[in-house]
């Protein structure tokens, strides 16, 4: 038993010289030490010659980071872009809502400041009325000339007023309150004015109120 324990250590000490480059055969420590060198030279030649990674595995993966990051920055723009266009617009409705709401606001302030001289005109023929020493003719003329200034200012403001003895009937601008025979006037015409008429900017405001001679 101990010669075949003593037999099986002996092999495997015969086999660790066989692969040591210094116990293989009897050489010098100098030799010993280049073998040793030379090994390693090998195995970093084999390193060496062993292939690098490929440059244009890794390249796809950079193009793809760039393309995302690229499309994240003009996701970026386009959403602070609409986001403007929104304020602006809104920005835009609410101008115009302010300037409609002025416009009807004030849509009359023309007409009722050319108003303001009727009314002093016709309190100056009150006035004069009044006095003692006032008279129909003066009162009369007052009136006119605040008549005249009331027609003034609905025309700047595209009022028209129609309406007179002799005019044809027309029923989109005479209303006929009664029918009457005259034969010095002619059949179907307008024969009397209750109250003129008046347009604005050529649409019928208020029809002529007439008597009609008959045919």
């Amino acid at each position: 038993m101990a010669s075949l324990l003593l037999a099986r250590t002996a092999s495997r000490a015969l086999q660790r010289s066989v692969r040591s480059p210094c116990l293989a055969a009897p050489r010098s420590r100098r030799q010993c030490w280049r073998a040793l060198s030379t090994k390693d030279d090998t195995d970093k030649e084999e390193e060496a010659a062993a292939p690098a990674p490929d440059a244009d595995e890794a390249e796809p993966v950079d193009e793809a980071a760039a393309a995302l990051e690229k499309l994240e920055n003009e996701k970026k723009d386009l959403k602070d872009q609409l986001l403007r266009a929104i304020a602006e617009q809104e920005n835009t409705r609410r101008i115009a809502r302010r300037d409609v709401q002025a416009a009807k606001d004030f849509a009359s302030q023309g007409f009722a400041k050319s108003l303001l001289d009727v009314s002093d005109s016709l309190g100056y023929a009150l006035e004069a009325a009044k006095g003692d020493d006032a008279s129909l003719e003066s009162l009369i003329e007052g009136v006119e000339l605040t008549r005249g200034q009331l027609v003034k200012a609905f025309g700047a403001q595209g009022v028209e007023e129609f309406g007179a003895v002799g005019d044809a009937f027309d029923p989109g601008l005479h209303e006929a309150l009664f029918e009457y025979p005259d034969e010095d006037k002619e059949a179907g015409t307008v024969g009397q004015v209750v109250k003129t008429g008046f347009t604005m900017k050529g649409r019928t405001i208020r029809a002529a109120q007439v008597g009609v001679v008959k045919k």
